[in-house]
């Protein structure tokens, strides 16, 4: 668990150079988007939190006791980190980038979700964890992919790649969604069929806040 608590550092030290920008605050979640290029982080804490990494890192962290861990994560990867204090080195040499989803009080009790795109279609709605708090899916939209009518409660997406895709709303809207690598979005629950309108495979992550 101590190599999940990379970034926690990031968002409040500054004792290095970082910068982070809130682009989602609201009653369930705080989104910002740090960018760090080196240098060592002083101890910080944090509460819980999901971190997506938008580049790829190799850390050496060091918690409280002075024990030392190494941490290589890939672009795309996830992980859930809870209340903690670490000191951070950028060792890759390169700009670090991640969004650092801090999760405030659970949403009211909302009706269960009955169409559940990871049972619907489990080869392109992949769990990447999951805990009381939050589930993280990968979503994978190949070229002119059309996935099923699915529910959400509410989330945070990431978007990992460009993305256009065509969204069949509940209600019987159509939304024409054009998403660029590493925007963010909150997206209240919701009922929609998506197809990827565009030529390229697009990739996402979807925190659920449960």
């Amino acid at each position: 668990m101590k190599s999940l608590v990379v970034f926690c550092s990031l968002v409040l030290s500054a004792a290095a150079p970082v910068a982070a920008q809130v682009e989602v605050d609201n009653n369930w979640v705080r989104v910002t988007r740090v960018n760090r290029d080196g240098g060592i982080e002083s101890f910080a804490t944090h509460g819980p939190s999901v971190l997506v990494y938008l580049t790829g890192v190799h850390l050496r962290m060091t918690d409280m006791m002075g024990v030392a861990n190494e941490i290589d994560q890939k672009a795309g990867g996830v992980s859930f980190v809870g209340p903690a204090a670490q000191q951070v080195e950028n060792l890759s040499g390169q700009p670090l980038e991640a969004v650092y989803i801090e999760l405030k009080q659970p949403p009211s009790q909302a009706a269960p979700v009955s169409l559940d795109p990871v049972r619907l279609d489990p080869e392109h709605h992949i769990v990447l964890l999951e805990n009381e708090r939050v589930r993280v899916i990968r979503t994978i939209l190949e070229p002119h992919l059309q996935a099923p009518m699915h529910e959400h409660p509410h989330y945070v997406v990431v978007y990992l790649t460009e993305l256009h895709t065509a969204m069949s709303m509940a209600d019987g809207r159509n939304i024409d969604n054009v998403r660029r690598p590493g925007e963010i979005g909150w997206r209240d629950a919701l009922k929609h069929a998506t197809e990827n309108v565009g030529d390229r495979t697009a990739m996402e992550i979807q925190v659920e806040l449960k």
